[in-house]
């Protein structure tokens, strides 16, 4: 059996984004598509042959995007990721355990089971393809991709943008249409009232540290839609939004899918 066909992308197949680590891409595919690769891991596309991708935090300098029509010809593009600067700090302390014991995973296992299953659903909404707009108006207080090094050995990065108002009850809105996938009315251990909304086609914004949900799983919303109010449920400081983005299994930030805060 003949080897199928590598050659270069046509120059008709448009992308862009941001093409950084963190990032985002949309294009269009050939109308013949019937499989979209990147780095070895199949993702989703429209009918129409439109798509979105994305690169997590860690991803390295260079990804693959593979093309297979349906003559079995492939198409394979290298894309160039730039790297980014995090802000890492390093301290002189011996890193916390945290929450870790027995009886605390008792309760976060079957949450985290939770959180995993709502990441599995697959609506038809099409917020990815939306510009998206800022959930809230205030101080950043947190960065994506931030980190702290606790005598040479890493922590977790932070996985989301921070918003602080100050106060709690200042509601936030979708910054993009989709279906809510998760709402939790009674408080997780860490993240409080989480609030998850799919975009489609792997694309998913949570929302954690609520002090009210405004929606109930199944809803679909509405990019400027009132769907909860900021809080510090869960494990928080003080009441902030904290938003996260993730597309399959890559953590990404949100700050690359905004323009000015207004």
């Amino acid at each position: 059996m003949a080897l199928p066909v590598v050659q270069p992308l046509p120059a008709s197949i448009e992308f862009g984004g941001e093409l950084t680590q963190g990032g985002w891409m949309r294009g269009t595919l050939p109308a013949n598509t019937v499989e979209a690769v990147l780095d070895g891991k199949p993702f989703p596309f429209a009918a129409d042959g439109s798509f979105f991708a994305a690169f997590d935090r860690d991803a390295g300098t260079s990804a693959r995007l593979s093309v297979r029509l349906a003559d079995d010809r492939v198409i394979e593009r290298e894309i160039a990721i730039s790297p980014r600067k995090w802000n890492i700090e390093h301290v002189n302390v011996a890193r916390s355990p945290g929450g870790t014991g027995a009886d605390f995973m008792k309760i976060r296992e079957p949450e985290l089971a939770r959180i995993a299953a709502a990441r599995q659903i697959r609506s038809d909404a099409e917020g990815w393809r939306q510009s998206f707009v800022w959930p809230a108006k205030g101080r950043i207080s947190g960065r994506f991709g931030s980190q702290r090094i606790y005598r040479g050995e890493p922590g977790s990065y932070h996985s989301g943008l921070d918003i602080s108002t100050g106060t709690s009850g200042t509601p936030f809105v979708a910054p993009a249409d989709g279906v809510v996938i998760l709402a939790a009315q009674t408080p997780l251990s860490l993240e409080g009232h989480l609030l998850m909304i799919d975009h489609g086609n792997g694309l998913n914004s949570a929302f954690l540290h609520c002090s009210e949900i405004a929606v109930k799983e199944g809803d679909h919303v509405k990019q400027g839609q009132v769907i909860g109010k900021i809080g510090m449920s869960g494990r928080a400081t003080g009441p902030h939004l904290h938003w996260s983005l993730k597309w399959l299994d890559s953590r990404l930030d949100p700050l690359l899918f905004l323009g000015p805060m207004p």
